[in-house]
């Protein structure tokens, strides 16, 4: 019998109390089918008001996840080397049912929910996969981290027999979001842009534009076509098309 452990990390653990305990993903876990631990990210803060979040650099509204908490959480919690961590964002590929046909196999998921305007990008390099659930705008990750482990455990042997069915999500159109960063200046072996330190906001603002245009280019293509482009727009592409090696965490 498959046995997969679940992990999430949140903000808001109170927002998993109602759906895990009731229906086929209660009875999966009283059948041991799966096992699932929620995690309150501000266990990690070492802030004395648990604070998580920060202004971020270069200006703008909002605030933003800091890495620190998601850091310190993962290299506690996670239990198995081969643990897929998914890091639940809009720029991320597109979940279908091949994809939780893919994490059914693994021993150990492990889901990081952002929440605000963001999360630094540095967090990006904990995960192992970055999904996203569609085009459309959540408060938060927490839902859909629901909605795919909800998918990914019906997909386990014995949980539902042959009755799981699931919808395919449709798309809206836009760029994907610019990279966030927030403090610590430095963190590890990375870097804030020296650009969002400048001040210069127009600078910063075609910054955002480009990288916002670059991202969507490299990652969802498919999103360009009812873009309405700008001399800025064009140049940002043209650099991919003539730069020798692809910076994608620029």
């Amino acid at each position: 019998m498959s046995f997969l452990i679940i992990k999430i990390l949140t903000i808001f653990p109170e927002m998993f109390l109602g759906p895990f305990q009731s229906s086929i993903l209660k009875r999966a876990q009283e059948r041991g089918f799966f096992q699932i631990e929620i995690i309150d990210l501000r266990e990690f803060s070492e802030d004395k008001h648990r604070k998580v979040d920060d202004y971020p650099y270069g200006g703008g509204a909002g605030m933003v996840m800091k890495p620190e908490p998601f850091f310190r959480c993962l290299d506690k919690v996670k239990t198995s080397p081969f643990s897929r961590t998914i890091l639940l964002t809009p720029r991320g590929e597109t979940f279908t049912q091949t994809k939780a046909q893919d994490f059914a196999k693994e021993p150990e998921l492990v889901f990081i929910c952002g929440h605000y305007e963001g999360i630094d990008e540095r967090v990006r390099h904990l995960a192992t996969d970055e999904i996203s659930i569609g085009d459309f705008i959540l408060t938060g990750g927490e839902i859909a981290a629901i909605a795919i482990v909800d998918c990914v455990v019906r997909l386990l042997p014995g949980v539902v027999g042959e009755e799981g069915s699931l919808q395919e999500e449709s798309f809206s159109f836009g760029l994907l979001e610019y990279p966030q960063y927030t403090r610590p200046r430095v963190y590890q072996q990375w870097e804030v842009p020296e650009i969002l330190l400048s001040g210069n906001h127009q600078a910063i603002s075609r910054w955002r534009r480009a990288q916002a245009v670059k991202r969507t280019f490299l990652c969802r293509p498919d999103l360009l076509q009812n873009v309405k482009w700008n001399d800025e727009d064009r140049k940002a592409v043209d650099e991919i098309f003539h730069s020798q090696e692809i910076d994608r965490e620029s």
